[in-house]
């Protein structure tokens, strides 16, 4: 049997790459993660496969930079201790606009620590997230929720088998740079293109030429698929092509990725948020680092940032780190705190409209 754990020497330098390297559409990406890690792309594909098989890795597929596809939020939401777990079950199992899927908590009572549910939300433009949190509440029994819609976004990656040997205060040399979220607008033929380009690979479909399929699932030729894929690239659409690592839950054998997940909160001043978050959003433990307005309810926070790791007092040290570095800067903190993920579900949001029109007439008719 091959080896399908993410530490073994072989799989570690395919994942090093394959996790968060691969930026944009690439015509044939198992070559591009062989040529970037130096291990033989029929290996590449081979262990991918294995380890897509064993649930080491939990999906393969062409992210899309989805806040330029559809509205989209960070919600947080208050729901009664009773209520949280089967809330937590619909937002996973049967909601497919809701993604990531988290119960968090706090080391202590602080603001909007009763907020213990979070879930990213989105739907395609036109209709509005407003109404679907609404919905949702009613469905649910939540008493109230909080939108946070991405302003800016600083840092968007994943890599953490490379981010386990990064030390605390490790940065790049330049702060990172602010993407502006705007929402494109898609040809019926685009839309078709990406719904077929987005879906997640079997691992049957780790294969040479593995667009070649998806241009006959989209009904066009080979090269019309990739010319397409390619300007959707140039409108900042795509993201990257990504093996995304069962980080949440232990292997089949008992081996973790992470045993927990940090979400940082600062309050800096407002005018400086762009100044703030690219400070924040250079470290390089981060996953992910945004300009999102949270509100009174969490004391008007305003750069959120997202570490993961295997141990909590690391993760702290490495915050430690970005707080001395924004003092350093000059920057200002009102309020700062940490948001520790627990049982969690990990799942690309839903953005096609044609999908979210028979979703919304469903969960309407249910609240009628």
């Amino acid at each position: 049997m091959l080896p399908v754990e993410h530490n073994d020497p072989i799989n570690a330098k395919i994942l090093a790459i394959s996790e968060d390297k691969i930026e944009g559409f690439v015509r044939e990406p198992f070559e591009e993660i062989a040529a970037r890690s130096g291990v033989p792309v029929a290996t590449v594909m081979e262990r991918i496969a294995a380890m897509l098989k064993a649930g080491t890795i939990r999906r393969v597929r062409q992210t899309l930079l989805a806040t330029n596809l559809a509205e989209g939020a960070l919600v947080a939401w208050k729901v009664a201790p009773e209520k949280i777990e089967a809330a937590f079950d619909y937002m996973s199992q049967c909601d497919p606009f809701s993604g990531h899927v988290v119960l968090r908590s706090t080391d202590s009572v602080t603001p909007g620590s009763e907020y213990k549910l979070w879930t990213t939300l989105k739907v395609p433009r036109g209709f509005s997230l407003q109404h679907h949190g609404e919905l949702l509440a009613s469905k649910l029994g939540a008493e109230h929720f909080r939108l946070m819609p991405a302003k800016g976004i600083f840092t968007l990656g994943v890599g953490h088998v490379r981010r386990k040997t990064i030390e605390p205060g490790s940065k790049a040399d330049v702060p990172a740079k602010m993407a502006p979220v705007h929402v494109a607008e898609l040809s019926e033929l685009e839309w078709k293109v990406l719904v077929a380009l987005k879906r997640e690979f079997e691992p049957r479909e780790i294969v040479p030429s593995p667009w070649r399929a998806r241009a006959a699932e989209a009904g066009v030729e080979l090269e019309e698929f990739c010319r397409i894929a390619e300007a959707l690239n140039g409108r900042k659409v795509i993201g990257r092509f990504s093996t995304f690592l069962e980080h949440v839950k232990p292997s089949a054998t008992g081996v973790r990725v992470t045993r927990f997940n940090a979400l940082f909160h600062w309050a800096d001043p407002p005018g400086r948020e762009i100044e703030a978050g690219g400070e924040v959003g250079r470290h390089h433990i981060l996953t992910h680092c945004y300009w999102r307005e949270a509100g009174p309810e969490f004391r008007n926070v305003n750069i959120m940032a997202v570490a993961h790791g295997t141990d909590k007092e690391l993760l702290l040290e490495h915050k430690r780190a970005i707080d001395r570095h924004l003092e350093a800067c000059g920057i200002p903190v009102s309020y700062t705190n940490v948001f520790w993920g627990g049982r969690s579900e990990i799942k690309p949001s839903e953005i096609s409209p044609d999908a979210y029109r028979a979703f919304l007439a469903e969960l309407e008719r249910e609240a009628a």
